[in-house]
């Protein structure tokens, strides 16, 4: 067994792609219209996953868009997506630069947690060793929930 993707139900393809592309740093891998089925399939791959993810598939993000317009609660909902990063503080400047909110901050320098325009959890780890504990991070505080 392998796994091979986490399906996410979108409300608009723009914000969600600005968001996971252009703000996270996820790259588009392929696209699906299902005019039958009224729905857009979205694929998505971290950067250094992107040629893996056609030819030995590599894990990757659905993003479902369908057609006729749904209310999605938490309930619809799961946990969170999870990615490593090379640098979890670099990573979070670079999201509240883009206006994105840091939910939980990562004030061991190791974990962080922000929200997608449909309200997915996302967590930010650091990939090897926790960074140096460091200001601003040590002090903020979370925000929301996640």
């Amino acid at each position: 067994m392998k796994y091979l993707h986490t399906m996410i139900r979108i409300t608009n393809i723009e914000e969600s792609l600005d968001f996971f592309c252009n703000k996270l740093g996820l790259v588009e891998i392929r696209r699906k219209e299902v005019p039958e089925g009224k729905f857009t399939l979205i694929f998505l791959a971290a950067p250094e996953d992107e040629n893996n993810a056609i030819e030995t598939r590599s894990p990757e993000i659905e993003l479902t868009y369908n057609w006729d317009p749904e209310n999605y609660d938490k309930g619809r909902n799961f946990g969170h997506l999870a990615f490593s990063v090379k640098n979890i503080y670099e990573t979070c400047q670079k999201l509240m630069d883009g206006g994105v909110t840091i939910n939980r901050p990562p004030r061991e320098g190791r974990m962080a947690f922000v929200k997608s325009p449909d309200n997915i959890s996302i967590e930010l780890l650091q990939q090897g060793e926790n960074l140096e504990i460091s200001e601003p991070w040590a002090s903020m505080e979370n925000i929301g929930s996640w």
